[in-house]
């Protein structure tokens, strides 16, 4: 049996090592040191010290590991094959969805569909023109006073109603050329996720004083090994104009292990001050472990904000989202944006009319404190902001 090592620095010696409801699955990762995010190893290796977060990778592994009907799962698997978006989600994650359920709010999140295959008027590949925006290779500057570090592009978990679902493959290392700055290459457990190859972001950032914000996303920057991400924020910190750094990130709520008690102080001790912004979309995300994240990095002085999309079928109900806008106030965290979902071609089954998300504004906004209702805001390329809807 391979020896694993846990995110908590235990050793686990295999299935005996675990509670029953860490049963290795059918998307159980090999041993520590051999994983690579994306690899057929299917673990991500976020400390760059060997520790191992499973997960689940391909519609197949997890309509097994869920007990989905077979139908369902033979449509997502050719969902997948069509898109090349494969399924892929932190076994964290998966143990919170409801076994057999397809219309489990968390599920319908990840899981494909074959409304993705649709072509729908307006549903584009690059809803927000990003690519008119890039100022440098990984930087794209769209609002004045900041700008936006593609710090990696590798996610925990792949998000049906991302915006940059068809992106990705712009952003990956070409695989003739490895990061020479840390042996392990493109993306590799451990490696910069490409924090090498950010050199002419950095210079662009140095090089406009008008600056003061570096906004870091990808992919998600906490998939970024801990060597790395403190190597990518010291290179920001040595920008003397810049004075704020934000992390957009969806680690801490469907993988929160990787959020240590380290990793927040090391974060705080930066001469930045560090925000840092949670991708949240449903109150059964808030569990026992996000909780403790949160409290970890709050605890270290770090300000935390959410970000909230609205989609169909997962959060369109005013008990849903005062739920989840209350729970995030409890603990510390507070309601920044509620997203109109951003057109992107694949998504249209996820969309919520503009109406009915004024109304749910309006009836938060009855109903629970100010702190704790966000602003519904639309992205609209060429807009000197978010476009507030309310």
């Amino acid at each position: 049996m391979p020896v694993m090592r846990c995110l908590g620095g235990a050793i686990c010696s295999g299935p005996s090592a675990r509670t029953p409801s860490e049963q290795p699955g059918p998307a159980e990762v090999l041993p520590a040191g051999d994983a690579r995010i994306g690899s057929p190893s299917e673990g991500v290796c976020p400390s760059g010290e060997g520790d191992v977060l499973p997960l689940v990778v391909g519609a197949e592994a997890l309509g097994t590991l869920l007990h989905l009907p077979p139908a369902a799962v033979a449509q997502a698997i050719a969902v997948e094959q069509a898109t090349g978006f494969t399924v892929r989600v932190p076994r964290a994650f998966a143990a919170e969805i409801a076994p057999g359920d397809l219309s489990d709010p968390l599920l319908v999140q990840i899981w494909p569909q074959p409304a993705e295959l649709n072509e729908v008027e307006g549903y584009v590949a690059d809803p927000l023109c990003e690519a008119r925006a890039r100022a440098a290779p990984r930087l794209i500057r769209k609002y004045r006073g900041r700008a936006l570090v593609l710090a990696g592009e590798q996610c925990a978990i792949h998000c049906r109603f991302c915006f940059r679902r068809h992106n990705r493959q712009a952003l990956q290392c070409p695989p003739s050329e490895p990061d020479d700055r840390h042996s392990g290459g493109c993306d590799g457990c451990g490696g910069s996720l490409g924090v090498g190859r950010l050199d002419a972001a950095i210079a662009a950032l140095a090089g406009d004083s008008s600056l003061s914000e570096a906004i870091l996303s990808g992919g998600d920057p906490l998939t970024l090994s801990d060597r790395a991400l403190d190597e990518l924020i010291e290179r920001l910190a040595a920008v003397g104009h810049l004075r704020r750094v934000r992390i957009h990130t969806r680690v801490p709520i469907v993988a929160p292990q990787r959020v240590t008690a380290e990793f927040a102080a090391r974060l705080r001790a930066t001469r930045l001050t560090p925000w840092l912004v949670v991708h949240i979309n449903h109150p059964r995300e808030v569990t026992a472990d996000t909780v403790a994240a949160a409290a970890r990095l709050s605890d270290a002085g770090i300000p935390l904000l959410s970000q909230t999309v609205l989609l169909r079928g997962v959060n369109d109900r005013f008990e849903v989202l005062a739920e989840l806008f209350a729970r995030l106030v409890d603990h510390r965290v507070v309601p920044y944006y509620l997203h109109q979902l951003d057109p992107v071609a694949g998504a249209a089954h996820f969309a919520v009319e503009t109406e009915r998300g004024r109304e749910l504004i309006r009836r938060l906004r009855a109903e629970l404190p100010g702190y704790a209702v966000p602003r519904y805001v639309q992205e609209t390329p060429g807009a000197p902001n978010k476009v507030v809807l309310e």
